[in-house]
Formats: C-alpha cells, sequence, structure tokens
C-alpha cells in the first residue's frame, strides 16, 4: 500500500480539543451536539462549521484549529471557535468543560452521533467502543518527510509520560475515585488499535503494516490506528494523542508549546546526523502505566538497567532543554506555563481538592464539574464556579 505523506515545510501546528456538553442544572452530560452544531453551522456554505465537529457521543463538540504557524495562532484560533460552541451552549442552559472523563455521567446513558462512521464503530467493536465516555487533547507538528515522520515518532514514545503526567485529569469514573490520575488512558487502551504505537522501523514498515491492517479487516482506513503517537499522512504531521482533555486554553497551549518545541528539536537533530533513540517496549509501557496511576508524583525509568527519576524532574530537564527552541519559535510565554502546572497542580489534582476523600456519587462530586466549567469559562486554573 502506497500511502502519501504530505509533508509540512516547518513544524506548523494544529489542535484538536475535545469539549464536554454538560446539563446547566444537573451537571450530567447532555446529548445536544448535532442542534448546536447546526446552529453554528448554518452560516457556512454547506452548513457545517470548519472548525467545529461531532465526535462519538452526542454530549461532544470537537473544536480544532487550521493549519498554525505559531502557538499564539492557534490559541487565538481556538478561542474563536470556543466562544461562538459556548454562546450556542448557553442559549440552551448548557455548559462546557474538558477532561479526560466526566466524574459521574453514565457512559451507557450517552447517545451515539448520527454519523454511518460512528454506527460502523459501534457494531464491530461493541462494549469497548459504547463505554468511550472519554475526551482528549491532540496535538499536531508538521514533518518534512514520512521518514522524519516515523523517526520522529519513535522518539516521542519516551516522552509519553511526561505529556500523560501533565494533561491527567480523569481520576473520577462513574461517580467513584478510580485511584488513577488518569483513568481515560486505560479505557481506550481497550481498543484493539489504540495505546501505544507499534514498533514501526521506516516509511516501507508503516505502509505494509497498514496493508496488512485494511487487507485483514482490522481496520477501514489509517484513521482507525489511535496510537498515542502516530504519523498522520494526510496532515504532514506527527499527532501526539495522549493527552486527557485540559481544562483551559492556557494550559492546552502549554503543552501545544512544549509539543511544538520537541518536535523541533528532533528534527533538528536528524539534520545533524543524530540518530534518534527508541525505547524498549516495556519502558514505555511501565513508564505509561505509571504516569496513568500517579501523574506527576511517578518516577519514570530513564535505562535499562531500572534507573528511575521523578517525572516532575525531568519535566524540568525537558523545560530549560526546550528553552532555546521555544525562543526560536516565540512559544516563551506558553512554554512557560508548564511550570504553572507543576507548581499549581494538574487538574486530577485539582478535581480532587474539591471534594472530601471517599466521596461518591453525582451530588458529592458535584463541585467537579463546577469547577471544570469554571476553569474553561474563566481560563484559570482553580476557579470554581457555584452550581446553580
Amino acid at each position: 500500500m502506497d500511502i502519501d505523506f504530505n509533508s509540512s515545510p516547518g513544524p506548523s501546528l494544529g489542535i484538536e480539543v475535545e469539549l464536554e456538553v454538560v446539563d446547566r442544572a444537573t451537571g450530567q452530560l447532555a446529548s445536544a451536539a448535532t442542534e448546536m452544531l447546526a446552529e453554528i453551522g448554518a452560516p457556512h456554505p454547506d452548513g457545517e462549521h470548519p472548525k467545529a465537529k461531532h465526535e462519538l457521543f452526542e454530549c461532544t463538540v470537537e473544536i480544532i484549529t487550521g493549519v498554525c504557524t505559531t502557538v499564539d495562532e492557534a490559541r487565538h484560533d481556538l478561542q474563536a471557535t470556543l466562544d461562538e460552541v459556548a454562546e450556542a451552549a448557553d442559549r440552551r442552559g448548557l455548559d462546557l468543560m474538558c477532561s479526560g472523563t466526566h466524574p459521574f455521567s453514565l457512559w451507557d446513558d450517552q447517545e451515539v452521533s448520527p454519523n454511518p462512521r460512528y454506527a460502523r464503530l459501534i457494531q464491530e467493536m461493541q462494549w469497548m467502543a459504547r463505554r468511550l465516555q472519554i475526551f482528549g487533547v491532540h496535538v499536531h507538528v508538521g514533518i518534512r518527510s514520512p521518514e522524519k515522520a516515523i523517526a520522529i515518532a519513535n522518539a516521542l514514545a519516551g516522552y509519553i509520560p511526561h505529556f500523560l503526567a501533565l494533561s491527567a485529569s480523569s481520576p473520577f469514573w462513574e461517580g467513584r475515585d478510580t485511584g488513577l490520575a488518569s483513568s481515560r488512558s486505560k479505557i481506550f487502551e481497550g481498543l484493539p488499535t489504540a495505546g501505544l504505537p507499534a514498533p514501526i522501523e521506516s516509511w516501507d514498515d508503516f505502509e505494509q503494516f497498514m496493508e496488512t491492517l485494511v487487507s485483514s479487516q482490522a481496520i477501514s482506513t489509517v484513521r482507525e490506528v489511535w496510537w498515542d503517537i502516530r504519523p498522520h499522512p494526510d496532515f504532514g504531521t506527527v499527532e501526539l494523542r495522549m493527552c486527557d482533555g485540559i481544562p483551559t486554553l492556557a494550559e492546552v497551549t502549554a503543552v501545544a508549546a512544549l509539543a511544538q518545541c520537541l518536535v523541533s528539536h528532533l528534527d533538528t537533530m536528524v539534520d545533524r546526523g543524530f540518530t534518534l533513540p527508541r525505547h524498549k517496549d516495556w519502558v514505555l509501557r511501565q513508564n505509561k502505566w505509571r504516569a496513568g496511576r500517579y501523574g506527576l508524583d511517578a518516577d519514570v525509568i530513564i535505562d535499562d538497567r531500572g534507573t528511575q527519576q521523578p517525572v516532575r524532574s525531568a519535566i524540568g530537564d525537558l523545560l530549560s532543554e526546550m528553552a532555546p527552541v521555544a525562543a526560536r519559535l516565540g512559544c516563551e510565554a506558553e512554554l512557560a506555563r508548564v511550570d504553572g502546572i507543576l507548581s499549581g497542580g494538574a487538574s486530577y489534582e485539582r478535581q480532587r481538592a474539591v471534594v472530601p476523600e471517599g466521596a461518591v456519587g453525582a451530588e458529592a462530586l458535584r463541585p467537579v464539574v463546577d469547577l471544570l466549567v469554571g476553569e474553561l469559562a474563566s481560563d484559570r486554573p482553580g476557579v470554581l464556579l457555584s452550581s446553580p
């Protein structure tokens, strides 16, 4: 199978954010995406908003950027669409929030979006797809060649725990504390083509693997490979998909800045003749588990001898290393906000802080919804809105 890679001339940036639509009175997820998208899409020629989309369930609206050059450009792009979606939600007595999971809504209450693609997914995957009441943030960074995309994607796998720990925002599932920082990461791994990327050595290898999957009817298109990091041939990017939903645009763009800097740095290393590192699968698996379980308090394995380093320290080292790259790309301010997540707490920590330990059920966990709604609306971590 020949797969064209639409190469990007530089480290362009695209961001996708999956928003939860919630009922203002109850805090429960609300199936309103079709109605909202029809309203905001009406002024456009084909009746569809170019930057607000359906996702699997009717309780989700995904907002996306165009192809951006800088993180600041991407942030303004997202904000403009978020404002439109928020206004449509407000007119219906609904709110928006962004986290890896909703703290208490039930997956079997959710309506599937009216799209044949999603109907096929449910038919094929059954319970594994029906329970995907999860929400994430994806970051695309442009790559100049398919071979570079493979090398950079392989090297990026070593940073999955860094991004997952920073974005972890799904400690609760169906009214209970899971004990995890990111339950979303484990739920998503239930799909056969999700989770850690397969060991791919070259673009030819990638094409062969995709041909095997399509020919064997394991997938219909390359789009159905949902690895934590994957080359995206249509966009000419490497896509980072490991992040939970992130509650504020300030934090979204902080993580995006780190992603853009890191990809650009790895690209430059290839240009200078360096061979990018490949990480052992068992180390990647263990480190991802640790980040999903403990978040920013995880210790990650940094070599084959089992040497460990606190992930907070590893992220701090990475920020120092990326500082010159951020200066070149013009995202110093956004990258600096990663330090704010380290010092102020990731979302899973903030969510747990607003409910008593051991609290269960919708009433007890309603403050989590109020927190997440307040954070997205204000773009400030820790802002708690009063429930109606």
